[in-house]
């Protein structure tokens, strides 16, 4: 009879431990893949941050364009309490391109005032013309340069509006996926409640005598609560006692009588506690 007892307990302990193998297995696979999330997160955050350097060096190459002394002055001085809030980085390139525009039309301006104003007056000089079909080429790079530089920032501003997205989606992934790994799912009961709920099943002894509680490992989900641990760290068990009988580690948890018929257990380590996803309390 006593090596009845011994062998069956044997068998109990390598159940218990081929079952805390399994959920560790998938714990640690659970791991891996939000690990992946996360390079790939860090991935395209950098891909964001080279479009957004990109953007940069086309407002340097908008504030290297000179018309002039003249035009440069001509530029409209904004106030700051014009604008209520500050401009985003893409609302200043698109403001500069603008003044510039502006500043190139009224230089293109100025010289057809002096064309005119030396051809009415009779004037013909080659040099002079020289000198003003230069400043109409170098207008006409200028704008040419501003276009291929406003189609730039076209492209990019869209590349970015997809990198935002895809962070923000990659983000509520790695989000729900830590969720995913910090929730566990709890039930208790008493003796008679979980057996009739095939949460557990009693093993070994003798006669229907020494039997032991172990959890069954067929899991109905509707008896079993959710809770993030993450978010939350206590389960409160309307009981004058409580015992855990899932296998997760003793050292990751604590049982304490807050009331005479009312036990909290308060998780302290909850990475080794959620390593076993399904918690099962019996009640006495």
């Amino acid at each position: 009879m006593r090596r009845t007892s011994v062998i069956a307990l044997a068998l109990i302990s390598m159940l218990l431990v081929g079952t805390t193998v399994v959920f560790y297995s998938k714990y640690q696979k659970s791991v891996a893949n939000y690990a992946q999330l996360q390079a790939e997160d860090s991935s395209t955050r950098m891909r964001y941050s080279a479009a957004s350097s990109e953007i940069a060096a086309i407002q340097d190459s908008l504030n290297a364009i000179v018309l002039g002394a003249d035009a440069v002055q001509a530029l409209p001085a904004r106030s700051q309490t014009e604008v209520e809030l500050p401009p985003t980085y893409h609302d200043q390139v698109f403001d500069r391109i603008a003044a510039l525009k502006g500043a190139i039309e009224r230089t293109k301006d100025r010289i057809q005032e002096l064309d005119t104003r030396l051809k009415k007056n009779g004037i013909k000089i080659a040099g002079l013309e020289k000198m003003i079909a230069g400043l109409r080429k170098s207008v006409a790079e200028k704008e040419e340069h501003i276009a291929q530089l406003t189609t730039q920032v076209d492209t990019l501003r869209t590349r970015v509006a997809g990198l935002s997205t895809e962070v923000e989606g990659q983000q509520n992934e790695l989000a729900q996926k830590q969720q995913e790994l910090a929730t566990i799912f709890y039930t208790m009961g008493s003796k008679k409640e979980l057996t009739r709920s095939g949460v557990v099943e009693s093993e070994g002894g003798v006669l229907g005598l020494g039997k032991t509680l172990k959890p069954s490992g067929h899991f109905d989900d509707a008896v079993f609560t959710p809770l993030d641990t993450d978010q939350e760290s206590v389960i409160r068990i309307p009981a004058e006692k409580a015992q855990v009988l899932s296998a997760q580690p003793v050292s990751s948890y604590v049982l304490q009588q807050v009331g005479k018929d009312m036990v909290e257990l308060r998780i302290v380590d909850p990475k080794e506690f959620r390593k076993v996803k399904q918690v099962v309390i019996l009640t006495t």
